[in-house]
């Protein structure tokens, strides 16, 4: 198979759980994540957190992804890149933001280091979501020309209040929850996201328990 061939197998994959609800996440290439972002253009940066900065990313047909890209620091990327996807596969609830695919890839690049090129590693983790336009719910509680009706709020506070029975149901804690990472779609249903910071019990466990305060607050 070709290049060309491979890669426009990997963009269907992407397409069909984009469009499939059922899908399962799929691996994806980090050049096809870097071709729908424009390589990661100033201008299709839709967020940046303390673990990432998301990009908008549009697909041939026409559809609109989310792709967090990781910072590239050591001492956080691979732990929390693999906390995140060992959270949010198999997660598929209503007020849960699809996770539609996953990068993870080691290159080997030239880069400048006193005077003279050395060949060196370049770590690539990245996580594709489905877009959400209407943002966090943190822009509806700080912006007073966007009030919302009370049984708007009422939708918003319940599909929250669901979204985290599911999770516990599912032996998830997310240890971060706050109008920051709950975004809205298109119907203002409440989607949590930002699983960065999640951990997922054994079944011996029922709390997690931390020593180190990480995260924003």
């Amino acid at each position: 198979m070709t290049d060309n061939n491979h890669q426009e197998k990997e963009l269907a994959a992407l397409e069909n759980a984009f469009l499939d609800e059922s899908a399962d996440p799929v691996d994806l290439p980090f050049s096809l994540l870097k071709a729908i972002t424009g390589n990661f253009s100033e201008d299709n940066e839709i967020g940046r957190g303390g673990f990432g900065a998301v990009y908008k990313g549009v697909l041939p047909s026409g559809g609109i992804v989310a792709v967090k890209k990781l910072y590239e620091r050591l001492e956080i990327l691979d732990k929390n890149f693999k906390s995140e996807v060992a959270s949010l596969v198999g997660v598929k609830h209503k007020n849960m933001v699809r996770f539609l695919g996953h990068c993870s890839e080691t290159q080997h690049v030239m880069m400048p280091y006193k005077g003279k090129f050395v060949c060196a590693e370049e770590r690539q983790r990245l996580l594709c979501f489905e877009y959400l336009p209407k943002g966090c719910l943190a822009d509806y509680l700080s912006d007073a020309s966007c009030r919302l009706e009370w049984t708007t709020r009422y939708e918003i506070i319940k599909g929250i209040c669901e979204g985290v029975h599911y999770l516990h149901g599912q032996r998830i804690i997310h240890m971060d929850l706050k109008p920051q990472n709950v975004l809205l779609d298109d119907n203002m249903v409440p989607r949590i996201a930002d699983f960065g910071l999640s951990r997922r019990l054994s079944e011996s466990k029922s709390r997690a328990i931390t020593k180190n305060m990480i995260g924003t607050t």
